[in-house]
């Protein structure tokens, strides 16, 4: 076994193990804990006294011609566990461990592309910076703030060079400055997102160079934990509709098929305005599945979702069946990442929208 692999085995270790044992007590990582005040554009930055963060886009896109293309691309930053690395002086220490997934649906060719990314922080081949928006790994990156993002992604044969420029203030998801996970202290993450980003740019498709637009959506979240006890996976949820509101929802799935009480959401008026949804506010309910031949999971990737204070009734239907994501390279976790459409009422009118579904746990519990 090469020294490569040698160092690909143990990144996947360190990050599997962020996923496997999420609540442990952290030597040098703080919680995530109420009364947290954002403040930009230092919390565009990395915070590397969390000991888990994300960056993460996904948009629909299309051509003149009338392609239409849905992509993701996210970049994971996961601090290590050792007290002493601080005080290491040597290039190649090891502090923080960068991940990047990115995928392409091609919604009119009926295609799904996907790739991913590893590796440490030392030497510059991967980072982030405190303050401002800026990560990267070799030359895959996202940069920006609150007026403009720029990412870039991809090998040869797809691409993404986009820039994404939001149309509403940014919105903080959850009550008190946390985004709860469990009941557990510090259970639970600082989330916040841009919720429609116009994007304009350049995607590159088998090899064909296209100009694209369209509209985007973008999170940031940090924190110390993941799952706790008795919990396997979750279901999330980002949709744009036509009337100018978004909407985000997860649900926190149990071992025992209930729902976490903890789950919640965000409704995002057109105006910018917000309101947070509890578990009780809103309901998901399957329509579809669809099983992966490689994986063997059954993802339910329709779904109808109702939120009976705003007359609120959707249908979902992925643009794709096939949008799975097996990242044994990186993550080493198997999940559904999907390009969807909306459909409904709304207060009685019909509407409809466009958005991205997220499914984890269903290829084992994120736990296993």
């Amino acid at each position: 076994m090469n020294k490569k692999m040698v160092l690909l085995f143990l990144l996947m270790a360190v990050v599997f193990g962020a996923i496997a044992s999420s609540h442990a007590e952290s030597v040098r990582f703080k919680k995530a804990l109420p009364g947290y005040t954002f403040v930009f554009p230092r919390d565009h930055g990395n915070h590397e006294h969390y000991l888990i963060e994300w960056w993460y886009f996904t948009g629909h896109l299309k051509t003149k011609d009338g392609e239409a293309f849905g992509y993701e691309l996210t970049f994971f930053r996961r601090g290590i566990e050792n007290k002493h690395v601080d005080k290491n002086p040597s290039k190649w220490a090891v502090r923080d461990i960068y991940i990047a997934h990115f995928a392409v649906t091609d919604i009119t060719g009926k295609k799904f592309y996907y790739d991913e990314l590893i590796s440490r922080e030392a030497l510059g081949k991967a980072g982030s910076e405190t303050g401002q928006m800026r990560v990267w790994i070799d030359d895959w990156s996202a940069t920006g703030g609150a007026e403009i993002i720029n990412i870039r992604a991809g090998g040869a044969a797809y691409q993404i060079d986009l820039k994404l420029v939001p149309q509403k203030p940014l919105v903080v998801h959850g009550e008190k400055g946390i985004s709860k996970k469990g009941e557990a202290e510090g259970a639970a993450s600082h989330y916040y997102s841009f919720t429609r980003l116009k994007t304009e740019g350049v995607l590159i498709v088998a090899g064909n160079e296209k100009n694209v637009s369209g509209l985007s959506w973008m999170d940031h979240e940090f924190g110390s934990a993941l799952l706790g006890e008795g919990q396997v996976g979750w279901d999330w949820f980002s949709i744009q509709l036509e009337d100018g509101s978004e909407y985000m929802f997860y649900q926190i799935r149990q071992n025992d098929g209930k729902r976490d009480p903890v789950s919640s959401g965000t409704m995002v008026f057109p105006d910018g305005t917000k309101k947070h949804l509890e578990a009780k506010d809103f309901k998901l309910t399957p329509l579809k599945y669809w099983k992966s031949k490689k994986s063997g999971a059954n993802y339910p990737v329709a779904w109808e979702i109702s939120v009976p204070s705003q007359q609120l009734t959707l249908k979902s239907l992925p643009l794709l069946d096939n949008q799975e994501l097996i990242t044994d390279k990186s993550t080493r976790v198997t999940y559904w990442e999907g390009a969807s459409e909306f459909k409904g009422e709304k207060k009685g009118k019909r509407i409809s929208g466009k958005g991205y579904i997220e499914l984890t746990g269903y290829a084992k519990g994120l736990k296993e």
